[in-house]
């Protein structure tokens, strides 16, 4: 079975930056689309950014500009790097596969203060 674990995220003010990271375990890693996703206190969870098995990205409008996905396929391993973060970019961070045919991981906080 296939796992995720994300890691990287914390508490930082308006303005900061931070960096996510997604462990993948499992052989099919490089064969999918990534993406990474949140879920702000209340919300439903939402798309912030994919990224192709050849490196192509999409972003939400609301994190354009500010965070960049990439991936590792040598570590199996996707990344978050979220500049500018503002308060509204608060939430739990998780990863998935696109189809999202994994059980989600436990995700990561990440919390913006004013």
């Amino acid at each position: 079975q296939v796992q995720l674990v994300e890691s990287g995220g914390g508490l930082v003010q308006t303005g900061g930056s931070l960096r996510l990271s997604c462990a993948v375990s499992g052989s099919i890693f490089r064969f999918n689309f990534m993406g990474w996703y949140r879920q702000a206190p209340g919300k439903q969870r939402e798309l912030v950014a994919r990224i192709g098995n050849s490196g192509s990205t999409n972003y939400a409008d609301s994190v354009k500009g500010r965070f960049t996905i990439s991936r590792d396929n040598t570590k199996n391993t996707v990344y978050l790097q979220m500049n500018s973060l503002k308060p509204e970019d608060t939430g739990v961070y998780y990863c998935n596969f696109i189809p999202n045919f994994a059980s989600w991981g436990q995700g990561t906080q990440v919390t913006v203060s004013s």
